[in-house]
């Protein structure tokens, strides 16, 4: 009598064939995914920032070095960048709108920076950071609300 009481209660509130959410039922397949607009908009974003990172930061280093030389290698390191940037923009904006393709590239802009501070000059990431961070996530979140 328990058991039966509970299935009933059970179907009240779950019941069999839930609503599936317009994002889920329209997932491409991997290989499928690879090959789309969105991936190579984050992945020529991620190659730019790579570039844009070094060009501002990679001369840091070498602090003792003349200013024009600085200035002028992160200028030849920038122009990679925007071989990357102007294609990623091109491609993205169909996919994105303007403020989410920003809010990507920051986020993509980011991660790429954790990563080149940790490898290059070796700092970690404090929790006040990943705090501020998580931050910039919920923009990225609240962004692409109407997509989801």
């Amino acid at each position: 009598m328990r058991r039966r009481k509970s299935k009933e209660i059970l179907k009240a509130f779950w019941p069999r064939s839930l609503p599936q959410h317009p994002a889920i039922t329209r997932f491409p397949s991997p290989s499928s995914l690879l090959s789309s607009r969105t991936m190579k908009t984050v992945l020529l974003l991620i190659c730019s920032n790579t570039f844009m990172t070094i060009a501002w930061y990679g001369h840091l280093k070498y602090r003792k070095s003349p200013l024009i030389a600085a200035i002028l290698i992160s200028w030849l390191i920038a122009f990679f960048e925007y071989c990357f940037q102007v294609p990623a923009n091109r491609i993205g904006y169909g996919e994105f709108t303007l403020f989410q393709l920003k809010i990507v590239q920051e986020v993509i802009t980011l991660c790429v920076f954790v990563a080149f501070s940790y490898a290059y000059f070796g700092e970690n990431l404090k929790w006040n950071y990943g705090v501020s961070f998580l931050f910039i996530l919920g923009a990225v979140f609240f962004a692409f609300w109407g997509k989801m």
